[in-house]
């Protein structure tokens, strides 16, 4: 089970939100190139790396940083917020991104996801950010009526192979998890399942490994000292 370090940025900044919150804004000092490289001498393969202005305005904001972020740490990255075409795809992989995450893209041009997953397929991810059961879509800042659920069924269908799955009211809240969505997802079969949105215990992590998740993405429980990397690596490796 593959952990991906999260490095959420703001004007250029690293950032942490409560629940997809951007009044409720926790600013880091360390820069994101710093924020990476510390990631990775604590042992971390992989990172997820969110632009968050771009989520919310819906076109690449933070490019800059984040290809400088891809070519200092060496790491697997997957990227995301505010990719909303091909170029915005061609981007990202050019600068050396491993996977692009496709959200609001995904959900309000169904078609454009299918042609995508046909042409590049796995270098592709699809980030589901669900609140209350419904599929939120523009930085989380508007919810549709699509159930989460139903959404990862149908992208199963047309052949997307991994999808961020976020609970956006775990999200950035250091109280654990929903547990219990994951245990639901898992029946999809075919459909790689990484967890997102409030992982804040070690007891979560070997809990997520024993259901077969593919990764699990941790945020503000590394900022915060409640978990240490090396102590979830361990555990997600057991």
């Amino acid at each position: 089970m593959r952990i991906f370090p999260a490095v959420d940025l703001k004007g250029g900044k690293v950032v942490r939100l409560l629940r997809g919150d951007y009044d409720s804004v926790t600013c880091y000092d360390t820069g994101p190139v710093e924020t990476a490289l510390g990631f990775k001498r604590d042992g971390a393969s992989c990172l997820h790396l969110v632009d968050l202005d771009g989520a919310k305005d819906g076109n690449i904001v933070n490019f800059g940083v984040i290809s400088a972020v891809i070519k200092a740490s060496g790491l697997f990255t997957q990227v995301g917020g505010g990719i909303r075409d091909e170029a915005g795809i061609e981007k990202y992989l050019t600068a050396g991104a491993d996977r692009v995450i496709l959200g609001t893209a995904a959900v309000e041009n169904f078609d454009f996801l299918t042609d995508m997953i046909k042409k590049y397929g796995l270098k592709i991810a699809v980030g589901v950010d669900v609140k209350d059961g419904c599929v939120a879509v523009d930085g989380w800042l508007n919810v549709t009526r699509l159930g989460g659920a139903d959404f990862c069924r149908r992208l199963r269908d047309i052949g997307v192979k991994s999808v961020i799955y976020t609970d956006i009211s775990k999200d950035g809240a250091c109280s654990g998890t929903n547990l219990e969505i994951y245990e639901t997802l898992k029946e999809i079969e075919g459909l790689d399942i990484i967890a997102s949105g409030g992982v804040s215990f070690l007891h979560e992590i070997t809990a997520l490994r024993k259901l077969g998740v593919s990764g699990v993405i941790i945020g503000k429980a590394l900022y915060s000292g409640m978990l240490s990397l090396r102590a979830v690596t361990e555990a997600a490796s057991c």
